[in-house]
This record gives C-alpha cells, structure tokens and sequence, in this order.
C-alpha cells in the first residue's frame, strides 16, 4: 500500500509537520462584516471558523454559513445560550448516568467493595457470581447492579456525542480546552464517580464565563481535591491542637469523621500556580507553594462515598498567617483559599499564561506574542471575562492569517470527530468511535498527568499514528466501524461510475475545499494504479469506482489531518 509505505518511511509526518502552501491570498473580504479577513477567500475563512471554533463542517454547512453570514454564525457561537440543541439533547437523555449526583452514581453503580456489603457477601464471592453471570447468555439473568465501567462508557459517548451533533461547537471546543487545562484522571481512586458532577457542574457552565468562577468551581470539586489530593492535606498541628481543644458541633451540625492523621500536602497548590493559573515562569517559589497549600488546608470532602461534597473542616485548617507573592493572606478560615484564588487571577502572569494556551490551541502552537500580550490585556481588564478574551482572540488578523490557516494538527479526538461530522455520519454507538480515538492514541479522560494532553503537533504525530489515522478514515468511510453509517453517494453523487478521477475530484472538492498539495495529490494518484485489498484497481475501466476507499484515503491526507 503505497499510502502506507509513505507513512513508514516518515513523508506524511514532515508533510503534515510542515506549513501549508497553496491558495492565493484575497484581495477583499467584504463578506467578513467586522472581522479581520484578508488574506482568506471566503470559503477558506468559513472552514476555518468551523475546524478552529468547533470540530470541523457537516455536509453543507458551509453554504448554511455564507447564506446567513460568518459574523452571525461566531456571535452565535460566542452566546451558546441563544442556540438550541435538540439533537444533542435527545441523545444525551438516553445517557443514564449523566444527571447523576455523585451520591446517586455511589448508590446506582456501587464499586464492588459496596455492592458486596450490601448482599452480605465477602468481595471475592462477589466477584465469583459476577464472573458466573458474565458467562450465562445474554438477557438470562443480570447483575444486582449496574457496572461502573457503564460510567466511563457514558462519559466517553456524551463527549463524542456533543462534539459530533452539537449546535455549539465553540462551547464543545472549549469544554474540551478547559478540561484539559483543568485535567483529573478517570481512573484515580473514586473519580470515576466524581467525573460527570466534575464536567457537568465546575466546568461546562464557567466555558465562557468568568475564570474565577470556573477556578473556584474546579477549586471546590471532590475529584480536583481527590485528583490532587487536597482532600487529605491538613495543618499538621491540628490534630495535637484538637486534642487540648476540642471542636463541638453547632446546634443541629453534624461533623464528619476527622479521620486518621495526616500532614500538609502540596500537590494542589503547586499545581494550581504552575498549571491552573501563572504558569511555571510565573514568578513563584517553594515557599507560596507551601503557604498555598496551608491557605487551602480544611477544603476537603465531606464523605467521600456517603455524601461526595465540598466540605470545609475548620479542625484541619491552619489558622496561622500567610504570604503568598509578596501578599498576606489574612481572611481566615475558608476566605484564606478564596484570597488566594483572587490574588492569582489578578496576578498579570495568569492573564499572559492562559491568553498563550489559548492562542495555542486556538490560532497555532507558536502564536504571534503580539496577539498573546492583547489577549492578556482584555484577560485584565474584563476581569478574566474568558468571552472577551476569545472575542479578541477571533476579532484579531492574526486568528485569520494564511499562516494559521491549516496550520493545527487534530488531535485524534478532534479527527474522530471531523471525519464523522464531515461524512455526516449517523452514529448510534459512539463507544466504537471512541475506541479508535484511544487506538489514535488518546484515550479519553485517562491521561495520568496533572498537564493533560498535549496539544502540540509532535505529540501525535508519529509513524504508529499516523497510520491508524488512515486506517480510521478507510474503515469509517467503507462502513467498518459498527454503530456509524455513512451513505457516500449522497456526497459525492452516485454518477461516478468507472471513473475514479471524477470521485478523487468530488472527494478533495467536499473534504478539503479542493486545495491540496501535489505531493498528496501524486501520492492519491499512484494508490488509484495499484490493486487493492478492499477491490480491483481503482483505475480499472470495467470496475465500479470504490467511492468509500476514495473517501478514506483523502480523510487519511495530511490535509485533512490539519485544522
């Protein structure tokens, strides 16, 4: 295959590595109402808004937007409260779980530990029947209760889902962005349970608020106390202190357990300047990271099964003063975590550090400092109003230049993602697709590291990658993958016949606005000439042309792998 062979031997990574250079500037932009188009046409800027602000067009979607205007389209997009999602909605309502309390998931999918107790059963008998289940037919009997793994499952779909069918795809990007930015690992001790509450409760509704809200929100959430082990960090003296002076409880007020001892633990308040907030030339040193994490002892959780909540535990916390950056951090109790969380956010590293990943995701993974340094000022000034700041992001040149144009790498969740909006896809089991985004290489909501995903292009592209990308787009353009049917003739039309030229034609014409490099072109050309594993040679003049390996292998380019 000689597609592949050209993966092997390296050329698809330095073409999909390298800067695009087709398409001639333009030399107006009336179409463009106050943005600052002038180097797209506009078909190249609407396919820009839709690759960069969400996940890349549906089927005719570009013609939608120029008949109602791309500056109504993004101000749209900028107020996702004025847009109805009623497919997105249907489909997520068949997802159990997802309205759950942390409480609720705990009682309905209990870890095995749980379930046990509750039959009077020891765990390795409970482990036994479920195995003896597991190995009956389908439908003959079925476990006491649901399986937290169904959790995992759901979240993965409702992601796929939303990126795939939503309306709001600049809430979709951002919601991935801040999860991101504010990553906790699915599988560390009882986030599994904590993760819908998570994303549907600290993070989705702050998208494009005000960052410290979504700051406190993630501060305050049992899986970012759990994830960073805030939960367990208390003032060291406190226990010795409780001892000569016992806490009574409030009339009415029933505390909880104070539980074994334990010291301060520093991985939140490090992470919280280092990732969440200055970022890690932000001027900080070892001692505000201690005095961080004093500020933040007490912000635990209440029960961590019984009742999975915010708590704040006056007994552990460490009443002595603090300085954080020079400051001192005064308001006592609880207030000495929220001091903390508005003297960061204020803090002009913080403006600097989220304006820069922002434009790296948004714009180019080596943005323009100048763009950088005017988004931080509106971080500033609108008080970290994260909608002003992606209005002065999207209302730049720089966002709209022919250098930003093309000029991301998707992530193998955004390629999922495209390629079944692009193939218009009807997906009714999003698990499949889920699994090729981890076969891709990333696994949803299970990186282990505090940072997230990358989002740079070196981190995906790679010869193993890259070829499961092509495998991806071959099967799902070809009807392989289960639960995703895909009806190519109502793309490129059913008149194609034998001839395999006029199909590569409709194919780079619908999927990459026919602008494509004449290395992948010549590359498209030669794998038309050779016999394939899925049917006779696509040149063959008695053949019918196989549309669908056509459509995969252009989905497989390197230019449909750039957003």
């Amino acid at each position: 295959m000689r597609w592949a062979s050209a993966v092997c031997s390296g050329i698809l990574a330095a073409m999909l590595l390298a800067s695009p250079a087709w398409a001639a500037p333009c030399d107006h932009a009336s179409f463009a109402g106050k943005l600052p188009i002038r180097e797209l046409n506009e078909e190249e800027a609407i396919l820009h808004a839709l690759n960069r602000l969400g996940f890349g067009p549906r089927p005719g979607q570009v013609e939608q937007i120029k008949k109602a205007g791309l500056e109504n389209w993004i101000q749209a997009q900028l107020h996702p409260e004025s847009i109805s999602d009623p497919v997105v909605d249907a489909r997520l309502a068949q997802i159990h779980s997802l309205g759950l309390s942390p409480a609720a998931l705990f009682d309905e999918y209990p870890p095995q530990d749980i379930a046990a107790k509750r039959l009077g059963m020891k765990v390795e008998d409970y482990q036994k029947r479920l195995q003896d289940l597991a190995k009956q037919p389908a439908g003959t009997n079925s476990p006491p209760f649901r399986d937290p793994n169904e959790i995992v499952n759901d979240v993965m779909e409702a992601k796929l889902i939303r990126a795939m069918y939503s309306e709001r795809q600049l809430s979709e990007q951002l919601s991935d962005f801040w999860f991101n930015h504010f990553n906790i690992f699915i599988y560390k001790d009882a986030d599994r349970w904590y993760l819908i509450p998570y994303e549907r409760d600290a993070i989705r509704p702050h998208v494009l608020g005000k960052f410290r809200d979504l700051l406190e929100a993630t501060a305050k959430s049992p899986a970012m106390m759990l994830y960073l082990d805030n939960s367990s960090s208390a003032d060291p003296h406190a226990f010795d202190r409780l001892k000569l002076h016992p806490v009574r409880p409030r009339p009415g007020e029933k505390l909880p357990p104070l539980g074994p001892r334990r010291g301060l633990n520093e991985n939140y308040g490090r992470e919280l300047m280092e990732l969440h907030t200055l970022g890690v030339d932000g001027g900080y040193k070892q001692e505000d990271v201690i005095s961080v994490a004093r500020a933040f002892t007490g912000w635990t959780i209440e029960s961590p099964r019984e009742n999975p909540a915010f708590y704040f535990d006056e007994r552990i916390h460490d009443p002595d003063p603090k300085r954080v950056l020079g400051k001192n951090i005064k308001g006592g109790g609880i207030k000495d975590g929220e001091q903390v969380l508005d003297l960061l956010v204020k803090d002009p590293h913080t403006a600097r550090h989220l304006s820069l990943q922002l434009t790296q995701h948004f714009v180019s993974d080596d943005p323009p400092p100048a763009l950088v340094a005017r988004m931080a000022k509106t971080f500033q000034k609108s008080k970290g109003d994260i909608r002003a700041v992606m209005a002065a992001m999207i209302y730049s040149p720089e966002f709209w230049s022919r250098a930003a144009f093309r000029a991301k790498v998707k992530t193998p969740f955004e390629l999922v993602a495209s390629a079944s909006r692009a193939l218009g896809a009807d997906v009714d089991q999003p698990l499949q697709l889920a699994q090729w985004v981890s076969r891709i290489g990333e696994p949803l909501y299970q990186c282990l590291t505090p940072n997230g995903y990358s989002g740079q292009a070196p981190a995906w592209v790679s010869t193993g990658a890259l070829l499961n990308r092509v495998n991806f787009a071959v099967a799902l353009s070809s009807n392989k993958v289960r639960g995703a049917l895909v009806d190519i003739n109502s793309l490129v039309g059913a008149d194609v016949g034998t001839n395999s030229h006029l199909a590569l034609d409709r194919m780079e014409g619908e999927f990459l606005a026919g602008q494509v490099s004449d290395t992948t072109r010549e590359t498209l050309e030669k794998e038309m000439t050779e016999p394939r594993i899925l049917g006779a040679k696509l040149d063959d003049p008695v053949a019918q042309v196989n549309v669908s390996l056509i459509t995969g292998l252009v989905l497989g380019s390197p230019e449909f792998q750039k957003r």
